[in-house]
């Protein structure tokens, strides 16, 4: 594991690295402390439905996923990653400008036209960073790489949603959220200007601006390479299962745990974790090498520390006085957490094991002059499997009437059916693909 911190030594990783962490960290300071301010405040002033608000806020930021993601992959192909990569670090200093002037002036419109447009800048930017480490690493570097960059995303999730959490319970926490997210936009950008200059992988490309003839074109294109549609697949299924189990986090801390507000974060530390530990033991375990030999490991850790996250809620016995909430420390001696614990960060620790090796795959199988297009299919699938995975819990839970841990069952099942389906898919069809070679350019 030592050997891929040395990653950090070269500018080609670490400037790229600190460049998409703090827009992550960014991404999650600003909508955490967008559904705090609508679930505490905005709610009463505007006389509507908290949830109504936070789905809509959910809605507004996966909406450009859909649509610009298959622009994005081509403006990725055709452009030098470097300066695109600076000029989407400027449109974000100028989305968080905004941001802050709605924060400030309680403008909510202009913060919900704020988180589509910082929707849409990660959209443009996710095609970039994983094109660019392909490109700027070699290829016993590829997998310590993807597993330094899950690391560090899961890291600024957890981190944003943490210090969001704290600046709304300061004195003028507007004028504090507002100053935070501003000035992570600059140390964004004065990160992306270390990036090295990549050159374009297809610079003669014509760029299709009609988002949905390029859509399409690009779904086309990715299912006539079967090895990347299900190493793809694999990947949204992913972005599914995880998006089951934290969306559902804050009402199973409060309602099965009786937790407060530090029990979740405590909750999202054990699982962010354990998705950061096993994602840097990824380039130990498979010796540097992009292999799908980890993956029935991790499919098979999702199903049963899910499935047995069911039995350790189901057989949990807290009782508590009144309406009391308890705190974290009071769990810890409480019969049974340990076991939800350790099931929170092992599920984790299984999602880093499965994750790394797909998202290396992906990565070094696709053509290179197509690689930043495969991305941006990619983030449509994703897109496309996170909005299922909102519709799936409320048909379990409000349609079926299931429990929380009987949704968490009901996953862990299926995902047992669909990872031996997703493997056998691999096995089959990774026969017939080819490894693209390293491009020494721009080392």
């Amino acid at each position: 594991m030592a050997n891929q911190f040395q990653l950090f030594k070269h500018r080609r990783f670490s400037a790229m690295f600190f460049t998409q962490f703090l827009g992550a960290f960014n991404d999650n300071i600003f909508k955490q402390a967008l559904i705090l301010v609508l679930t505490y405040t905005a709610a009463s002033q505007l006389s509507m439905e908290v949830s109504i608000l936070n789905n809509l806020a959910a809605m507004l930021f996966i909406l450009p996923y859909f649509l610009f993601s298959a622009l994005a992959g081509q403006i990725a192909d055709k452009f030098e990653k470097s300066k695109l990569t600076r000029l989407i670090k400027l449109l974000e200093l100028v989305i968080m400008t905004l941001a802050a002037v709605g924060f400030v002036f309680e403008l909510y419109v202009l913060l919900f036209v704020a988180l589509f447009l910082m929707g849409t800048h990660s959209t443009f930017f996710g095609p970039i960073k994983y094109a660019y480490l392909p490109q700027a690493m070699k290829e016993n570097e590829l997998v310590g790489a993807n597993g330094l960059f899950q690391m560090g995303t899961s890291l600024a999730i957890l981190l944003g949603m943490i210090v969001a959490g704290v600046l709304t319970q300061l004195s003028q926490s507007l004028y504090w959220i507002s100053t935070a997210v501003l000035a992570v936009s600059i140390l964004g950008y004065l990160a992306a200007r270390y990036i090295p200059t990549m050159p374009a992988m297809q610079p003669n490309l014509k760029v299709n601006w009609n988002i949905f003839t390029t859509s399409l074109a690009t779904v086309r294109y990715l299912y006539s390479l079967p090895f990347l549609f299900f190493v793809i697949l694999g990947n949204s299924w992913f972005w599914f299962y995880g998006a089951t189990f934290l969306t559902q986090t804050p009402e199973f801390s409060k309602v099965i745990l009786y937790g407060d507000e530090s029990v979740v974060i405590f909750l999202l530390t054990l699982f962010s974790v354990g998705v950061s530990i096993g994602s840097l033991l990824c380039k130990t375990l498979t010796k540097n090498q992009v292999s799908l030999r980890l993956l029935p490991f991790g499919i098979a850790g999702l199903s049963i520390f899910a499935i047995d996250l069911y039995l350790s809620l189901s057989g949990l016995d807290i009782a508590v006085a009144d309406a009391t909430l308890l705190s974290i420390s009071d769990l810890f001696g409480m019969s049974g957490s340990w076991r939800v614990f350790a099931d929170l960060f092992f599920l984790g620790f299984s999602g880093g094991l499965y994750i790394v090796p797909l998202y290396a795959s992906m990565q070094a199988y696709a053509p290179k002059s197509h690689r930043a297009r495969i991305v941006g299919a990619n983030n449509i699938f994703n897109a496309i499997f996170m909005v299922t995975s909102a519709i799936f819990a409320i048909v379990i839970l409000n349609t079926l009437g299931l429990t929380l841990p009987q949704l968490f069952l009901v996953t862990g099942l299926l995902n047992i059916a669909f990872g031996i389906f997703l493997y056998l898919k691999l096995n089959k069809h990774v026969k017939n693909a080819v490894i693209q070679t390293h491009d020494e350019a721009g080392l």
